[in-house]
């Protein structure tokens, strides 16, 4: 008899460390998803901010004019401003996981279809390349966005 119940409270003792260790290994995994999930909700916030101010800097040329660089005209720079903004979208879309394994490059070819992309990567994609020095992510971002730029403007014929 001894046995028997030395065997059962073994028994109920090694199933509750086992309960508890499968809620600590969940209880680990949410928080860790939590912690994921919040600096996503960070990331969108941040984006949306950095949105916000592309919108009106590319809609407002008096507000425009007052961060104009000096040897750009505020109508060009409000439009190079527009692509920034198409171009931070996609960014955002890649860093949350919306972008399909594969897929940058076409979307990256599509936005340098358009002039005034690759006329804002001119003048801005070292910039762009230095604020993604150390994110991995973001330095892939930055160099599929280079090669698309560098191959429109090898197709696109000179204007002489």
């Amino acid at each position: 008899m001894k046995l028997t119940t030395a065997v059962l409270t073994t028994a109920v003792l090694a199933a509750g460390a086992a309960v508890s260790l499968t809620t600590a290994v969940v209880g680990a995994a949410r928080l860790r998803q939590d912690a994921r999930h919040q600096a996503e909700r960070n990331e969108v916030a941040v984006a949306r901010n950095q949105l916000d101010w592309l919108t009106q800097m590319s809609t407002n040329p008096d507000l425009a004019k007052l961060w104009t660089p000096e040897d750009i005209d505020v109508e060009e720079y409000m439009q190079l401003l527009h692509a920034n903004q198409q171009i931070c979208t996609l960014s955002l879309r890649d860093r949350l996981g919306f972008v399909r394994h594969g897929q940058l490059p076409f979307y990256a070819s599509m936005l340098m279809n358009s002039d005034v992309c690759r006329r804002y990567w001119a003048r801005f994609g070292d910039l762009r390349a230095q604020e993604a020095e150390g994110d991995e992510r973001a330095e892939h971002f930055t160099e599929v966005l280079d090669r698309a730029a560098k191959t429109h403007s090898r197709a696109q014929p000179s204007a002489a």
